[in-house]
């Protein structure tokens, strides 16, 4: 192929039409690089499952091209699997910014892993491979040190933006909008950009309006306990927590793993100055109420999390006060609402004060840019072809329409799925071959292990039970020795419906004389006994319980 021929690939194994497990990948000739490696939380349905990440068979396929895997920010989203990833992929280098490259050294610390190929980048930061080179532009986001990733390849520029907001009064450094502009007057082939908040018209609120909103909160309190929940990931949010906590003379008790982690990154990194506002729980009794603030994880009703433990009167080392004041300082994430909504009643059950965030209350933003905010980026980068990306189908289409409004054309815009190949070239951008891409599961230790059929029957037994059917046969002269065993689990309550278990031992010694009758084999029999044996069952009782046949054969056992 001639050099002036070649074109870059680009495609998601992960991040379009869902929120979560983002992954991005560029390529041309024999060179890769991959964007962000995060993970997906499971939805109710997949029962058993930690975390849904990437198929990255074709990053194995093509392993000898990768050269580096390039971080946006730290969000589980984008770094959660990154320690997946390293078990199955040789990544050469990972590049990630402060705040993320100390959240992903946790993640191998706490897996065992040694990985010499962390490196650390900032916004002067420039990589030169041989045909792509790669730098990186300030964004705003509720987590420090996030970043648009820009790439340069030999077909033109492509910009991917990460998450971000424009917040003209941050906690922490303004976005480089002048960078974003110098950009996008130098000409920008393709644009990847966030589709989170694409629904959401308007401007998101300035983290200021948040602080001053808790301020507020904590103002009104002075005479209470203050229980705080907060995503952990938000360490902007935390900050402010902190000198909020400062300002009206309370120390801070911590609870939860992912609050700790973030308070010692926090307090690593110089964005909390003091961390004699921290105190152990076992302190909190040389204080009055009045003086602690709990900071704490379980804002999305999480069921193990702090809060959580909390409100069902199950933590070791908080009991709630009746004059206790819970702030939840969080939005729920899609799916969460339920279970966010248990704890809140469970709360107001027990006589406290709960402030959620709404109209009249501002104690939470999202990090997420809103629609006019995504113009905002538009106008910016002025790319001449965009593909949306982080976000279900409709965020993405949301998106699309937005990008025509502001001057790109219909026709060069890419409501892609994950594994939809862009290929920019001479002519400019266009589909190409798709590459494959799909859902991993993770159960426990167990990547990939994990298929359909496996949910299925989850499903199944968490829906109508399991029912065990235990018989003693005799192979050699073809006779069931004694009645079945019957046990079940999650079907009926055995000593409750004694007549139709009995009714059940009696379907399934019919079903075992007439197969030993004739030439059934022990597999024929098993089969046999599903089969009818779930007609009988549904018919008397409308359920369809898993069935397990246990045969054994005492004549072969002899």
């Amino acid at each position: 192929m001639k050099k002036n021929d070649a074109f870059t690939s680009v495609f998601a194994l992960g991040g379009l039409g869902e929120v979560g497990k983002n992954m991005y990948v560029v390529e041309y000739n024999n060179e890769i690089i991959i964007i962000d490696a995060g993970v997906m939380f499971p939805e109710d349905d997949l029962l058993g499952v930690d975390y849904v990440i990437q198929d990255v068979t074709y990053l194995k396929q093509n392993e000898n091209k990768i050269k580096a895997l390039f971080i946006t920010h730290g969000h589980e989203d984008h770094i959660g699997g990154i320690t997946f990833l390293l078990q199955n992929v040789k990544i050469p280098v990972i590049y990630a910014s402060k705040i993320a490259l100390d959240l992903i050294q946790h993640k191998l610390d706490d897996k065992n892993m040694h990985y010499e190929g962390l490196t650390l980048y900032d916004e002067n930061t420039k990589i030169n491979f041989k045909n792509i080179s790669v730098d990186f532009i300030r964004t705003t986001h509720s987590i420090p040190d996030s970043y648009a990733i820009v790439v340069t390849t030999p077909n033109g520029t492509i910009v991917h933006t990460g998450d971000f907001k424009f917040d003209l009064t941050p906690i922490g450094p303004m976005a480089d909008i002048h960078k974003m502009a110098d950009l996008g007057a130098h000409g920008v082939k393709l644009l990847l950009s966030e589709s989170t908040n694409a629904l959401s018209p308007g401007f998101s609120a300035s983290e200021a309006i948040v602080d001053e909103a808790l301020g507020d909160v904590f103002a009104k309190s002075q005479t209470n306990r203050i229980i705080l929940a907060t995503f952990a990931s938000n360490i902007y949010r935390i900050k402010h927590i902190v000198e909020t906590c400062r300002e009206n003379n309370r120390k801070i008790i911590t609870f939860g793993r992912s609050m700790e982690n973030a308070k010692e990154i926090a307090l690593k990194n110089g964005l909390i100055k003091d961390s004699s506002i921290f105190i152990d729980a076992n302190q909190a009794k040389d204080y009055k109420k009045h003086e602690i603030c709990i900071l704490c994880t379980g804002s999305q009703g999480e069921p193990l999390a702090a809060l959580s433990r909390i409100a069902n009167g199950t933590h070791k080392q908080v009991q709630l006060q009746p004059d206790d004041i819970i702030v939840f300082s969080s939005n729920p994430i899609p799916g969460n609402s339920a279970s966010i909504n248990r704890i809140i009643n469970k709360l107001y059950l027990k006589g406290v004060k709960v402030y959620t965030n709404s109209e009249l209350t501002d104690i939470h933003t999202s990090g997420h840019a809103k629609a006019e905010e995504l113009k905002w980026m538009i106008r910016l980068i002025k790319p001449e072809y965009l593909m949306p990306i982080h976000g279900e189908y409709r965020m993405l289409k949301t998106h699309t329409d937005l990008a025509v409004s502001c001057g790109v054309k219909e026709e060069n815009t890419f409501i892609c799925e994950n594994g939809d190949v862009i290929i920019m070239d001479n002519e400019g951008c266009h589909r190409g071959k798709r590459v494959p891409a799909g859902d991993v599961y993770v159960d426990g230790s167990r990547i990939g292990d994990i298929g359909s059929v496996v949910i299925k029957d989850r499903k199944l037994m968490s829906r109508d039970g399991v029912l065990v059917t235990i018989l003693n046969i005799d192979s050699e002269k073809r006779t069931l020795l004694i009645k079945p065993n019957i046990t079940t689990r999650g079907f009926v309550l055995v000593n409750e419906n004694a007549e139709l278990i009995k009714e059940i031992e009696n379907k399934v010694s019919e079903i075992v004389n007439k197969s030993l009758s004739g030439k059934a084999s022990i597999t024929d029999l098993k089969n046999q006994i599903i089969l009818e044996l779930n007609m009988f069952i549904n018919e008397k009782t409308g359920r369809r319980p898993m069935i397990l046949p246990v045969i054994m054969d005492i004549r072969k056992n002899q």
